[in-house]
Parts: C-alpha cells; structure tokens; sequence
C-alpha cells in the first residue's frame, strides 16, 4: 500500500457538491467552521442539477387556495406507502420555505407566475400546484449554479477530482475524518472533526438510469464500512418516464419531468390506448411508483407490436408552449429526431432515486458519532416506501441547513472525537464485481418486478464475479460501493416478502401491513458481509 502523500485538515468535510453538500458547507462556512468539500468529480457534475421537475413547497401568501403544509405533509404519507417516520416528514416539510427564502437570498431565480407570485406546477402524488421551478424544466441546474456561485464568492475551498475511500476512525470509533484519491490514485487523508456524506444515489446499479455516471452508492458503502446502518436500500423509485431512444439503452437516460403529466399529457401505449386509465383515482399523476408500475405491465402486453416503452402525448396541450416550458425536454426530444408538439414521446421507466440510505435524523446525525448524512445518500424517514415527487431538492436544502447546525453544536459541546487520534491504515480491500454484469442482473431481477429466484441469482452472480482487490482506484472504489450496495439491496429485496412503494414482490404481489409495516436495517457483518440487524430508533426529528 502508497502512504498518504498529503494531508489536510478541517473542522468539516463534506463529500458531494449536490444541493445537499453544499447548502450544508454554505451554512457550516457562515457558523464559522473550517469546511473542505470533496467531490471525485468536477463540483457541477453531481446529480443536482441534472433534476427537472422543481421543489415542492407551500410557500406563505403565494401557495394555491386551500394548500397547507398539512396537506404537503399527508401527500407525502401517502406516497410514502406507511414507511414514512410522520415526525421526519413534519419537521422537513414545515422548515421548507424558509429553505427556499435562503436559496433565493442566494441568488436563485425560480420562474414567475402571471399573479407575480412564483409560478406553481403540480407533479404525482400531489393534491395540489405547489411545485415551484426554474428555467422552465431546469430547476437543478439554477439550484446549483447559485450554490457554486455563493461558494466561490465566499471562499470555501472545494476539492475536485478526489473519491472518498474510507472514513478514518478513533480507537474510540469516532468517525475524524476520510481518506481520498485523486484521479491518477495518489492517496491523501483529510482529518475532520466531522465528515457529512451528501454523496447521492446509486442509480448506476442499473443498466438505464436517470442520473450521471457519478451515482455509485459511494456514501452508503463508506457508511456501512464505518459501522452505520442503512435502512429502505430495497425502495429505489424507477422514474415512469425517461425518453426511449432506442433496445438497449444504458447510461443516463434523458428525463421527461413529470411536470410534463403536470401540464395535462397523458401516457398511451402503441394503440393509443390510455395507460393509466382505471388504474388509480389520479390517473397520470398518481405517485411515481403506481406510474411505473402500470407501464411496466403495459409494455409486457406488447400491445400494438411494441413490450419496450409507451408514449406520453402532449401534442394536445393547451396554452403551454412546449418549447419555452419545457426546454431541456425539448432540446432532447429534438435531437432524437422527436417534436413533441407534434408528435408522442417515447418513454420507458428508468432508475431515479433511492428512498432509503444511511440512517440519519432530520439533523443529519447517524449512528456513529462524527459522521452525517443529507440528501439522497440519507434515510430521514421522509421517503418511505416511494419519494413524492419534488421532494428530494426540498430535502437537501433543509436537511443540509440542519446538518451544519448540528455539527456545529455537537463541536461546541465537545461531542466529537479528536481528529489527532484518527487511525490512518492501508488502503482497504473489498469485493469487486464486474460492473457490467451487476447492472445485467440488477436490471434482470432487481428492478421493478422482483422474485425470490431472480434475487438469488443476483447474488450468486455477484458471488461468482466479485474479485477482492485493493480500492487504489477510482473505478476500484466505485465498482465495490455497487458490488456492497446491490448484495444489501438483495438482502432487503429478498426478506420483504410483499409488494409495497417501489418495492414490487410478483411472488408476493400484496402489501402485508401486519407484517411488514417497518422499515428493514442492513449492516455489515464482522467479515463485512451486509446483513439484516435489528431496528433503530435513530430515525425522525430526534
């Protein structure tokens, strides 16, 4: 093993430079921490700004008549299929507007209405148009073009190009700090009091996904590795509507925003058949899951000669001018050689968000001292069994906020280990599978239709080509956070013996509230094997 050539220091270091990370290092920066923020990538690459829909918010004097946080709040419930923590949803829902009032002191521009308030959409799952947005489809990328902005103008140092391997840890097993590579695998330790992961999702454990090359469940692995539990890993919502641009797609798959449903188009199949008629009261606006999973049913009739994607239509539109409503759609529906003005969309559901992560209050705090979790890399309890739509960016701005608040309290009161007894060892080993063979079978099996065989297949799959090598690597470290995320996916998937939220059992097709009302905990076991652990209260606005 190379010993660090570097080190640095810090009060915090963040991982990720998506809304979470940094609205976290933002307001850990103004309480007068010393913050690094560490990205393996280029600080805009993250999956932030790649969300279209916007940030579902009832906002005060300018909100729909009748809205209410309340009714935010028991939308969510709803979506969340009985796996919600209420109190978590509460308490993240409630500080959402003064969350979107910082952004916009920020200099975030969300689009205007014609009554000069904001102007509202409406996506799945919600009773209401509270959903506020910028640049019509581009909500994410003004999110976190103001973010940066503000960070550079304050100085806040950010560290580009270096993947976290491992959190250092006391002897105590106080988390203090991580160790990272930068893209040529030179090794250097950073020593934090505190380390926030705000790292996002793992939608690259699939062939086709909605988010960028850099959602490798990097955070939950370093999570389990430093002794943290995950909950929900098996709920990961399958967007119903990326665009179809071809058999095989792989990758990151253009996204349709649900806004576009918002805006009153309708999903048909190849007949022109409604897809969603009769299947739930809110037809196309049902939540993401029910969406998904009527597509999924409806492309294996292969109604029409076509079982790989339906078409949402919204050459029917009234007065929405596609083009300036929707312009990142438009941009990639045109370049499919697709006018949507005139013509159908094709789409097909594709991995989007994953409703659990690391345990984490809605301060953040985990089951480890020293180590934090916000934003989609996090399980607060908000999500549940399946994400209301819109309500990720929400989220990470609040979650993010809080966080920051508690690190700094937990450091004044002294609750955080001493970052010069961190114990910095040799680069890890961990199981490495094939990482083209994961996304095969996790598509194939662990998906939106999920059975006991197909899971075991999975993992012996991952069994058969998982080789332990040392993480040296950027490629290392990202292929063994899918290779541990997809064996704790499977474990979950396999135990939860019912259908509920994004989790789809078609040996078991009902929901079983006597039995499975509750969330499943993985960890790793002391040969650091992912197995179910017993439940845990730290969980909701503790």
């Amino acid at each position: 093993m190379t010993s660090p050539r570097w080190e640095a220091s810090a009060d915090l270091a963040v991982v990720g430079t998506g809304v979470a990370g940094l609205t976290a290092a933002l307001r850990a920066h103004s309480l007068g921490l010393r913050v690094l923020v560490v990205t393996k990538g280029a600080a805009d690459e993250g999956n932030t700004r790649w969300a279209q829909g916007g940030v579902a918010v009832v906002l005060p004097g300018e909100h729909e008549a009748g809205d209410s946080v309340d009714k935010h709040v028991a939308d969510t419930l709803v979506a969340g299929a009985g796996l919600c923590d209420d109190d978590a949803v509460r308490a993240i829902i409630a500080d959402g507007p003064a969350a979107v009032t910082r952004l916009r002191e920020l200099g975030a521009v969300f689009d205007p209405g014609a009554d000069g308030n904001l102007a509202r959409t409406r996506e799945g799952g919600h009773s209401a148009f509270r959903v506020v947005h910028a640049g019509g489809d581009a909500t994410g990328a003004e999110i976190e073009r103001a973010l940066l902005a503000a960070t550079r103008d304050g100085r806040l140092p950010i560290l580009e190009h270096h993947v976290a391997v491992q959190a250092l840890r006391t002897p105590a097993g106080s988390v203090t700090g991580l160790t990272v590579l930068d893209d040529c695998g030179v090794p250097g330790v950073i020593t934090a009091a505190a380390v926030l992961l705000a790292s996002g999702g793992l939608g690259q454990l699939y062939q086709a996904t909605s988010n960028p090359e850099v959602a490798t469940g990097d955070g939950i692995a370093l999570a389990l590795r430093a002794g943290a539990p995950v909950a929900d890993i098996e709920f990961v919502q399958f967007h119903p509507t990326v665009l179809y641009t071809g058999q095989g797609a792989r990758g990151r798959c253009p996204l349709v925003t649900e806004a576009v449903r918002g805006e009153g188009a309708v999903l048909i199949d190849a007949t022109g058949a409604s897809v969603m008629r009769g299947v739930h009261p809110l037809a196309d606006l049902a939540p993401r899951d029910v969406v998904a999973a009527a597509i999924t049913r409806r492309m294996a009739e292969g109604r029409g000669g076509i079982d790989d994607h339906v078409f949402l239509d919204a050459t029917r539109l009234a007065d929405v001018d596609f083009a300036t409503r929707f312009p990142t759609v438009y941009a990639a529906c045109l370049a499919a050689g697709i006018d949507p003005a005139v013509t159908p969309i094709p789409v097909a559901p594709a991995a989007h968000f994953s409703c659990g992560g690391v345990i984490a209050t809605v301060d953040g705090r985990t089951a480890v001292p020293g180590l934090y979790a916000a934003g989609e890399v996090a399980s607060t309890g908000l999500h549940g069994a399946n994400r209301l739509a819109s309500n990720s960016l929400l989220e990470g701005l609040v979650v993010g906020a809080r966080a920051a608040e508690a690190i700094a309290a937990d450091l004044a009161d002294g609750r955080l280990g001493d970052p010069r007894l961190a114990v910095v060892s040799d680069i890890p080993v961990a199981p490495v599978a094939d990482r083209d063979s994961l996304q095969r079978v996790m598509s194939r099996y662990a998906a939106i239709g999920r059975e006991a065989e197909g899971l075991a297949v999975v993992g012996s799959v991952l069994d058969v080509s998982a080789v332990v090598r040392p993480l040296d690597t950027r490629e290392a470290v990202e292929d063994a956070a899918l290779t541990l995320v997809a064996r704790s996916l499977i474990a979950a998937a396999a135990a939860r013996t019912e259908s509920r939220g994004c989790h789809v059992r078609t040996d078991f097709p009902i929901r079983d509230d006597a039995n499975w009302r509750r969330s499943l905990v993985v960890r790793l076991n002391p040969s650091g094997q992912p197995v179910l652990a017993a439940p845990t209260a730290l969980r909701g606005a503790a």
